[in-house]
């Protein structure tokens, strides 16, 4: 909090100072604001160049100027930006399956692509080298394939690249729960003819939890890129992205239902009967080490004006070794709280990634105002899963009550000391190679200005080669798709108004599953999702506002259905009969309504339902979503260069249990109170230097997400920032 103060009061004394030497003309900073807040055309929703108001998928996106004007340094802490997006789980950092969760359309997703490849974080991804997050709703396997895309929708992020001009900044963040920040982000050209450019961005992070301020939770990214321009035809770029961490997992409540917790159906009351928010529940280092490591080389050459080809390498590889601790509550007749505190660490776990893919770009104008946009590409993706899981054999709980009680036993000392004899160890494993092969073409046809067709395929290839899950041998298998997608736009006024109509589709497959007591196996055909979606989309006052409304219903099926039977194994019984429906509606919109005043919002409202139970599934999330952000900035005048903002987020009950109750055979449901958290920041721009405050959470407010679980959030926390520019 020291640094708080510290930063709070320079950002007074450095204003006069900074005015005299901020030469800003008003029209640049207006310009400005309205790149960072308003503009959202994308090169990737269609793996090409296209405007959001010509475009029939619908996406959000948050440009970098916003992450460091809400003094944002975590995608996680990114996606209060993003309409109908909810974050459900926070980074584990176990290897392939570690990364944080998401809801979005009713259907959990996650960050797993950066550039539009394949490249998932198991840890906290660090913001350092973001230059634009984007969100692509609904089912986008035509273009992105069955590996990465959620029936939702996908994030992808877009990175830095380097520059002609040398130029950087350097900034120092402290805060609330021992939190301290270095970063770096220096770009300059290396040969005098600037074509060889290179850009490093870094950055080191220690802090602990509002519930464990000591525990020295480290992250470190270092991610440069290179590119080259050897003429106005071909480019060469290169990137690296290390993701380095040490860090004691966030506190997961499983188990929750009213059956267990003496009817107790929701976490607010659960609280008041002696669950203490903020307590850690575990003793000294737990840890997990983590380490993500992807590298992605791409070659761009202009055949011609019409003509253009992108050649793409990507690997990716996450690790992780150490401790995994989790835990469940429990109620008595006399309604005591109780603890029971688990661990499922990792050793020596490994997943992989490598793909190729090789688009074509064809863009020709013909007639009268017609023109024709494709992309025509091949994909080949290598998945190696080498993931350990282990846990205490004996079934080991520590119970302890929930208040009052000695909690430093569960430990790392005592828990390294009972796996360093095997026999105390269980084990789950995973281990398989698949090959997956694509090809795919998408089309934009324009035969007329105001209107856009476009149509889609893929055909996706899965080799399974064959592998172990747990002690299960699982046999391979070769499964094939096609993915088809349809759109239309029409502007009814150009570049302004347009209404859009879509088709989009995904597929994923499931491998072989259990159906029946004696244990055989089948292979299960492709689960699919269909969306159907329309909406408008608008572009207004020389594109200072920018609005989308869409209502969309998307219906999976071919989905693996427990039916409540086991194995004598131990293996579930399932069918290949479930079916989920999505559908809602979604308002977003960004806005520069007066001289340098800017909004960002929307809400969402989502119904999904278990057509197999009548229930809304338990991964679904909140019904009702709402965010905003309004910002101020001086754009002249004597406090030119001076902004502030406020914005929150808003949630409805989240059922995180919500069916019937196989030990007691009554139908139960547990929810998350609903929520608004409200954030607040300030900011002083010179042209030398940035200085920065922000308070997140200021209202201190209880707030639990959850993927099936309960995760306490952070109570109120501010950090201060001060950035030197070069």
């Amino acid at each position: 909090m020291k640094n708080v103060l510290i930063c709070a009061s320079l950002l007074g004394s450095m204003l006069t100072f900074a005015q005299e030497k901020d030469s800003t003309k008003t029209k640049n900073i207006d310009a400005v604001i309205i790149n960072t807040y308003i503009k959202k055309d994308s090169d990737f929703s269609n793996k090409m160049s296209i405007k959001a108001i010509e475009d029939p998928q619908v996406f959000s996106s948050i440009n970098k100027s916003v992450l460091e004007n809400q003094a944002i340094f975590t995608v996680d802490d990114a996606y209060r930006n993003i309409t109908g997006l909810q974050q459900m789980w926070s980074p584990t950092s176990r290897a392939g399956d570690g990364g944080s969760f998401i809801v979005l359309r009713g259907f959990p997703s996650n960050n797993s692509m950066r550039n539009g490849l394949v490249s998932p974080v198991t840890t906290t991804i660090d913001a350092v080298n973001i230059e634009r997050l984007e969100v692509l709703k609904g089912p986008s396997g035509t273009l992105y394939g069955s590996n990465v895309a959620s029936y939702g929708g996908l994030v992808n992020r877009i990175t830095k690249r380097p520059f002609e001009n040398f130029e950087g900044q350097v900034s120092f963040m402290g805060g609330s729960y021992n939190t301290y920040r270095a970063q770096a982000d220096i770009n300059t050209p290396l040969t005098k003819d600037k074509k060889l450019l290179f850009r490093i961005n870094t950055a080191y992070t220690n802090q602990g939890t509002f519930q464990k301020t000591d525990a020295k939770n480290s992250y470190f990214a270092f991610t440069p890129s290179l590119t080259y321009n050897l003429n106005d035809k071909l480019q060469f770029n290169i990137e690296y992205e290390m993701f380095n961490t040490r860090a004691i997992g966030d506190q997961f409540f499983f188990y929750l239902n009213p059956g267990s917790l003496n009817g107790i159906d929701n976490m607010k009351d659960l609280e008041k009967a002696g669950l203490n928010y903020k307590e850690s529940y575990i003793g000294d280092d737990l840890y997990t080490t983590a380490r993500v490591n992807n590298i992605f080389g791409q070659v761009n050459y202009k055949i011609n004006n019409n003509i253009k080809s992108s050649t793409n390498i990507n690997t990716s590889s996450s690790y992780s070794d150490g401790f995994g601790p989790y835990f469940s509550a429990s109620v008595d007749t006399n309604n005591n709280v109780s603890v029971s505190r688990f661990d499922q660490a990792t050793r020596d776990s490994r997943k992989k990634y490598l793909q190729i893919q090789q688009n074509f770009n064809f863009d020709y104008s013909f007639g009268n105002g017609m023109r024709n946009r494709t992309v025509v590409g091949f994909d080949y993706l290598k998945t190696k899963d080498r993931s350990r899981f282990i846990y205490l054999a004996n079934g080991a709980t520590y119970t302890v009550p929930a208040n009052g009680g000695d909690y430093s036993d569960f430990n790392g000392t005592t828990l390294g000391a009972l796996y360093d004899n095997p026999e105390n160890i269980s084990h789950y494993d995973v281990d398989g190679d698949t090959n997956t092969y694509s090809g795919y073409i998408s089309n934009v046809f324009t035969p007329i200005s105001e209107l856009n067709i476009v149509l889609g395929l893929r055909y996706e290839n899965n080799d399974f080669l064959g592998g172990k899950v747990w002690v299960n041998d699982t046999p391979a298998y070769n499964q094939s798709a096609w993915s088809p997608k349809a759109g239309l736009v029409y502007q009814i006024i150009k570049d302004k108004f347009s209404v859009f109509g879509n088709y989009q589709n995904s597929f994923k497959s499931n491998g072989y599953y259990t159906t029946d007591l004696a244990g055989s196996i089948a292979l299960s055909d492709p689960e699919r999702a269909n969306q159907f979606e329309t909406g408008f989309k608008a572009n207004l006052i020389n594109g200072k506002i920018n609005a989308t409304v869409s209502y969309y219903n998307i219906k999976a099926k071919n989905m693996l259905f427990g039916t409540g039977q086991y194995t004598a194994a131990g293996n579930a019984v399932q069918t290949q009969t479930g079916e989920i429906q999505s559908k809602g509606i979604e308002l977003e919109v960004n806005a520069y309504l007066i001289k340098g005043f800017s909004l960002i919002g929307g809400v969402s409202y989502n119904d999904t339902t278990d057509l197999s139970t009548g229930f809304r599934p338990s991964t679904a999330g909140s019904p009702w979503l709402a965010n905003f952000n309004a910002s101020y900035q001086f754009v002249d005048g004597s406090l030119k260069g001076f902004g502030f903002g406020i914005g929150g987020n808003y949630a409805n009950a989240n059922k995180i249990y919500n069916q019937v109750n196989p030990a007691t055979t009554r139908f139960e449901i547990f929810t998350l109170p609903k929520y608004f958290v409200l954030n607040a920041n300030a900011f002083y721009d010179a042209k030398k230097f940035r200085i920065g405050l922000k308070v997140d959470n200021f209202t201190n407010q209880h707030y639990w997400i959850g993927y099936t679980t309960g995760n306490p959030q952070k109570l109120i926390n501010a950090l201060g920032t001060i950035t030197y520019k070069f």
